[in-house]
């Protein structure tokens, strides 16, 4: 199977399990792999038969900024979702990262790996 990789898709959200995460907000990146069949767009050279990159990363920055969850396994699950729903896409990876956890003494990230 095909697919189509973005990565490096930053935008400030308001997830998370403590509530001033949810107030205050912090960065999040994304990587997201779609599976969809390309022969045709590599035989047509059309966008009509692939996936607008643009559209995908304006849909996962929306999702971040104006959705609040408390797990980022309900973020991962939700961009997962909505991608899904995109025509032409079979199969979804996200791998979403929190890059500053507010965890003490940790200077790690967090990162949740789903695909659908």
């Amino acid at each position: 199977m095909d697919s189509i990789q973005i990565s490096g898709i930053r935008s400030y959200g308001y997830t998370g399990y403590l509530p001033e995460e949810q107030v205050l907000g912090q960065w999040f990146e994304v990587d997201v792999t779609l599976w969809l069949d390309l022969r045709p767009a590599g035989n047509s050279d059309a966008i009509a038969d692939t996936i607008d990159y643009r559209h995908t990363i304006t849909t996962v920055e929306n999702i971040i900024k104006t959705q609040k969850f408390a797990l980022l396994e309900r973020l991962a699950a939700e961009i997962a979702d909505t991608l899904l729903q995109q025509p032409l896409v079979e199969k979804v990876r996200v791998q979403l990262t929190k890059p500053v956890p507010p965890i003490p003494d940790f200077s790690g990230k967090i990162k949740i790996d789903i695909t659908r």
